[in-house]
C-alpha cells in the first residue's frame, strides 16, 4: 500500500512541477528579466569603472547561458523538486490518514496540501522572502541559506509538535477546540522564532520596487500551483490506491 501511495505522490509531484514551471515562465519571467537587466546595468557600470582605472578591458562569458537556465535548468529543477515534495507528501499522507481526524482520503489530501504549502513554504517565506538576482550580497549567501533553513526546520518541528498536541486534546475537548489549540501553538512557535531570528535586508538602492513585488508574488503563485496540483492529484489517486484499484483509469 505504501508503495502505491508513493507512486501516487510521485505522479502528483511531476504534475505539480510541470504546471509550476509553466506558471513561473508566464508570471515570473518578466520581473526576473527586469532584475537581470538591473544586475547587468550595475555590472557594466562597475566594469567600466574598473577598466578606466586599469586602462584595459576584457569580456567574460557566463558559464551557463540564460536560455539554458530558462528552458532546461528551470523545468528540470521544478520537476525534481516536485518529485521530492510529492514523495514526502505521499509518506506524510500515509502516516496522517486515519490518525489525524476522520476525513475521507480526498479531503485529507487537500487539507495536507494546504498545510504543506503553509509549513514548507509560506511561513519561512514570510520571514525570508525570495529575492531576484542582484538583490543579495554574494558574501552572505551561506548565512542567508542557514537562516532560511533554520526557519524552515522550526516550522516543520512546530507542525509536528502541534499535531502531537492535538491528539490528546481531541479526546478531552473535541476536534474543533483541539484543532484551534494546535494551530495556536504552531503560530506561537513560528512567531517567536520569526522575531528571534535576524532580519536580512540587502535590496540595493534603485532596484525596481515593482519587479521585486511581482517576483515575490510569482514565487508564492508558483508554490501555490505546485501544492494545489499535488493535493488535487493525490485526492483523485489516493482513494483508488486505498481501495486496491488501478491509480489511472483505463
Amino acid at each position: 500500500m505504501i508503495r502505491t501511495l508513493l507512486i501516487c505522490g510521485l505522479l502528483a509531484g511531476v504534475c505539480g512541477g510541470i504546471l509550476a514551471t509553466g506558471f513561473a515562465e508566464i508570471v515570473g519571467e518578466p520581473p526576473l528579466e527586469q532584475a537581470i537587466s538591473f544586475e547587468e546595468a550595475q555590472g557594466e557600470e562597475h566594469e567600466h569603472g574598473a577598466q578606466a582605472a586599469a586602462g584595459h578591458s576584457h569580456e567574460e562569458s557566463a558559464p551557463v547561458s540564460r536560455d539554458t537556465q530558462r528552458f532546461v535548468g528551470l523545468p528540470i529543477a521544478a520537476i525534481v523538486y516536485g518529485l521530492a515534495m510529492g514523495g514526502f507528501f505521499a509518506l506524510a499522507f500515509a502516516f496522517a490518514y486515519g490518525r489525524v481526524g476522520n476525513a475521507s482520503p480526498a479531503k485529507t489530501a487537500l487539507w495536507m496540501a494546504a498545510a504543506g504549502f503553509a509549513v514548507f513554504f509560506l511561513v519561512p517565506f514570510l520571514k525570508y522572502p525570495a529575492n531576484p538576482p542582484a538583490t543579495g550580497d554574494p558574501n552572505t549567501v551561506a548565512e542567508r541559506t542557514l537562516l532560511f533553513f533554520t526557519m524552515l526546520a522550526t516550522s516543520l518541528l512546530a507542525a509536528v509538535a502541534a499535531a502531537r498536541l492535538r491528539r490528546p486534546l481531541v479526546r478531552r475537548y473535541g476536534p474543533g477546540t483541539a484543532t484551534a489549540a494546535a494551530i495556536g501553538a504552531y503560530l506561537a512557535i513560528v512567531v517567536i522564532a520569526g522575531v528571534a531570528l535576524p532580519t536580512v535586508s540587502e535590496i540595493p538602492a534603485g532596484f525596481p520596487a515593482d519587479a521585486l513585488w511581482k517576483f515575490r508574488m510569482a514565487s508564492i503563485g508558483t508554490q501555490a500551483v505546485l501544492w494545489t496540483t499535488m493535493g488535487l492529484v493525490l485526492a483523485v489517486t489516493a482513494p483508488r490506491a486505498l481501495a486496491g484499484k488501478p491509480i489511472l483509469q483505463r
